[in-house]
């Protein structure tokens, strides 16, 4: 039997906003006072970047309207913008499997299963975590994960309807010299909004977590939004890691 999640299923909402509601979430999920969550948006133009992102990677044009947001995650840079979906499961692996790399794989897989319900064919390659399309290769998903205590935050990124332009003009997108981005409205030749693509993601999620997500009215949503008694479970969450759980991350 499917265990129940909550589905927060919201518009643009700025980066450093949704990182606090993650946070927030993550306390809450991590002291069982609410089920495993979901959370779908997309944000304004934003580069944000991890752990392992080199100096030289970052090359945005003075006069960009983007943000730059550096994260706790590992990996390294991508770009967000309106017209790509972002996903950020708020799960505790000890319901999943203490598994942080089958839990990147899973997260694949669910990305996999959205891109078929568009008639395209998603591939993973060897030593390159995200979802691309193959002759040539081209990403279509970036993935990026941090796990403490064994909850997750933070996700994905799927290409829906944008101009990739920014992931080589302005940073060395994932680390990966020469990568070649794509959407799925680019691959169908054909427009395809947000719209289309929130419940075919919400689907596969549940199909590959087991969760029957329970989407929160508005309402509910804005009453998790940061709170004092959250911000100090979030810095109890954030504290010394277990070894297993330590903070991961891959794009």
């Amino acid at each position: 039997m499917s265990r129940l999640g909550y589905l927060f299923d919201l518009g643009q909402v700025p980066y450093r906003e949704a990182w606090s509601l993650q946070q927030s979430v993550a306390a809450a999920v991590g002291q069982g006072a609410i089920p495993d969550c979901v959370i779908l948006l997309e944000h304004p133009p934003t580069i944000s970047y991890g752990r392992r992102t080199g100096e030289d990677e970052i090359h945005v044009p003075p006069d960009a309207a983007v943000e730059i947001v550096e994260t706790n995650r590992g990996g390294k840079s991508t770009f967000h913008g309106p017209g790509q979906l972002v996903c950020y499961p708020i799960l505790d692996l000890n319901r999943h499997g203490r598994d942080v790399k089958r839990y990147c794989r899973e997260l694949e897989e669910a990305v996999i299963r959205t891109l078929e319900g568009f008639q395209l064919v998603g591939r993973r390659f060897d030593g390159l975590t995200g979802v691309w399309l193959d002759s040539p290769p081209r990403k279509i998903c970036s993935i990026g994960v941090h796990v403490s205590r064994w909850v997750t935050t933070h996700g994905y990124a799927l290409n829906v309807d944008l101009d990739p332009a920014p992931f080589t003009q302005w940073i060395t997108a994932c680390g990966l010299e020469d990568a070649m981005f794509t959407t799925i409205s680019t691959e169908l030749g054909q427009a395809t909004t947000l719209a289309d693509v929130r419940p075919v993601a919400a689907s596969a999620l549940s199909d590959v977590f087991d969760l029957s997500l329970e989407t929160l009215p508005a309402g509910d949503v804005a009453s998790l939004w940061p709170q004092p008694s959250h911000d100090r479970l979030a810095e109890q969450s954030n504290g010394p890691a277990k070894a297993a759980g330590e903070p991961l991350s891959v794009r």
